[in-house]
């Protein structure tokens, strides 16, 4: 058996992250989570997706998140090099 080396993500390294969160956020708390778009899904949840600079502002979202009261449901993340191009772009944008 060969053991595989993984590479591991650079955590000081801006990243696209998906955060989902239970509950529905308005579009005014945009500027609260650095930016990152909001989008309010048919289930009853909300769809938090954007660049995060590093660990230390990922943190702080989900500090955010807990201080509002609300479920965190799951998060996911993207090396923007990985991301397709479009995605990458509309999320360097905002």
């Amino acid at each position: 058996m060969t053991l595989r080396q993984i590479s591991k993500p650079d955590l000081d390294e801006p990243r696209i992250y998906q955060i989902r969160v239970k509950g529905h956020l308005g579009q005014q708390w945009k500027d609260r989570f650095n930016g990152l778009s909001i989008t309010q899904e048919n289930d009853g949840t909300t769809l938090l997706k954007g660049t995060v600079v590093d660990q230390s502002a990922l943190y702080g979202i989900l500090k955010k998140i807990r201080d509002l009261g609300m479920p965190l449901l799951s998060l996911n993340s993207t090396d923007l090099n990985q991301a397709p191009k479009a995605d990458a772009d509309k999320t360097k944008n905002g």
